[in-house]
């Protein structure tokens, strides 16, 4: 008996959101899809029964703005969870080992609950460290509560339960968005706390934020030296002044804007409706960025096992790494695997910086590599396990009763036509939005919501405008669903 046969009688009785069995009225769908945007809103704002209040180190901080949720909150883990989990299934799947064939019925069944048991398994894994890992989530000696009094090691226990709730509540969030909403769960969850983010950063009244800062320097309440000897260039720029920042924010807007526009629309009429004509467009990002978050999150497991290792390796081999007064990676592996954050993290000139001129470079080069390569091959992942491919491409075309002017109506020849875009428009696009993300990091951005959190916020932003737009269309006219086989 093989595996699949074994695990059946489980993973097809995991729980589900289930299907819509007809048409889902927009309006319903945009109400769906507020409900969760609210409902994700309020559990990041209920803080954890039991942990001391304003203490902790957030194990995801620099990556917040990728795995969305809050520190200190039921959504304390975010979408980490579920993205881990893609990362494992899309390996698997790619390398051929789950044995699984997606377009059978059953094995979808399988495949969904085996990623879903994964995720589960993930929120887990990873909330028991940040619990029990000292300093990461520490809690009350005691609590009293209902009566009952709890020492620690049983406020730890509740805490866990609360992140493994919060966890499985986001994972079913995504789920009712993906099948009743618009868009998906994921994105919306990044969409909101980028917002938040960067709303907060051109906003707050206090330091740190682009007008209130601003109003301080225009009023002269803070002395940023002269323009031309010290650093008061530097300050006004990338710090006080967020010059660069703010010209970062604006710039990758519109290159991600203009990126989505470009295309190669491939010529397409319709078999036997004649003078029906339509083209399939090639995007340059034809993966999306979305392949990004996978990146970031392999980077912020490889941050999360580091900071877990020098909490409990006291005698942890100086290779691997060393670490400063705040947590963070101050030479060895950690410190060339983490990610640039911003200026201050590789502009020695400045002094800023308390590593050598050829360490900074090294983590520069490692983390261009990283995400530019990583960005490229996900990206590949991404378009194979979402029918994107040119051989999946090929039957929806046929499947819609469509043709490429010129060729023949069959399936291998459609195939061989997207073969010369798809693949390498694929590759390239990865490339270019993990370069683009690495670029937005080095510079900063205003509300630091990141280079890869700024891109998968415009970009998921301007989809989710397409995807409405469709939605709006087929309430129109409604013989356009079958055609975008929604009904």
């Amino acid at each position: 008996m093989g595996w699949k046969e074994a695990a059946e009688p489980v993973l097809t009785r995991m729980p589900a959101v289930q299907r819509p069995q007809k048409h889902v009225p927009f309006k319903r769908k945009l109400a769906w899809t507020a409900g969760i945007l609210v409902l994700y809103f309020f559990l990041t704002n209920i803080g954890l029964l039991g942990m001391e209040a304003g203490q902790g180190d957030d194990l995801f901080g620099e990556f917040r703005a990728v795995l969305a949720g809050e520190h200190g909150s039921l959504m304390q883990v975010g979408i980490g969870p579920i993205v881990t989990a893609s990362i494992v299934m899309q390996l698997l799947g790619g390398a051929n080992l789950l044995g699984l064939d997606t377009d059978d019925p059953r094995d979808q069944v399988l495949y969904q609950g085996l990623q879903k048991l994964l995720v589960i398994l993930m929120t887990a894994l990873t909330a028991l460290p940040m619990v029990f890992a000292g300093g990461f989530l520490p809690a009350q000696p005691t609590l009293t509560l209902g009566g009952f009094s709890f020492d620690q090691t049983q406020v730890q226990a509740l805490m866990f339960l609360q992140i493994f709730i919060g966890g499985v509540l986001i994972l079913y969030m995504d789920e009712v968005v993906s099948k009743w909403g618009v868009g998906s769960g994921i994105g919306l969850f990044i969409i909101a706390g980028v917002s938040q983010r960067l709303v907060t950063g051109f906003i707050q009244p206090t330091e740190g934020g682009f007008f209130y800062d601003w109003y301080l320097i225009l009023t002269g309440q803070v002395n940023i030296g002269s323009i031309v000897a010290g650093d008061g260039l530097y300050t006004l720029l990338l710090q006080e002044g967020h010059i660069i920042a703010l010209f970062t924010t604006l710039l990758i807007f519109g290159i991600v804007v203009y990126a989505e526009s470009v295309r190669v629309e491939i010529p397409l009429s319709h078999s036997r409706v004649k003078g029906a004509r339509g083209r399939f467009p090639v995007k340059l990002i034809y993966a999306s960025v979305l392949p990004m978050i996978l990146v970031r999150a392999l980077q912020a497991n490889i941050q999360f096992i580091g900071q877990i290792m020098e909490r409990q390796w006291a005698d942890m081999p100086a290779w691997l790494g060393q670490y400063g007064p705040q947590g963070q990676p101050v030479s060895g592996f950690f410190y060339y695997t983490a990610p640039i954050y911003s200026p201050e993290d590789w502009m020695w000139w400045t002094g800023e910086v308390a590593q050598d001129a050829w360490m900074v470079m090294i983590r520069v080069s490692v983390d261009l590599t990283f995400m530019v390569i990583g960005g490229a091959i996900f990206a590949i992942f991404w378009v194979e396990t979402t029918n994107m491919g040119p051989e999946a491409t090929a039957q929806q075309i046929q499947n819609s009763g469509m043709q490429i002017p010129g060729f023949r109506q069959n399936t291998g020849v459609i195939e061989k036509v997207m073969e010369r875009y798809i693949p390498q428009v694929t590759v390239i696009g990865g490339a270019l939005v993990g370069l683009l993300a690495v670029w937005a990091n080095m510079l900063g951005t205003i509300g630091a919501v990141t280079g890869t959190g700024l891109l998968l916020a415009v970009s998921i932003t301007y989809k989710l405008y397409e995807e409405i737009a469709e939605e709006q269309m087929m309430e129109m006219h409604p013989m356009m669903r079958q055609m975008f086989g929604k009904e």
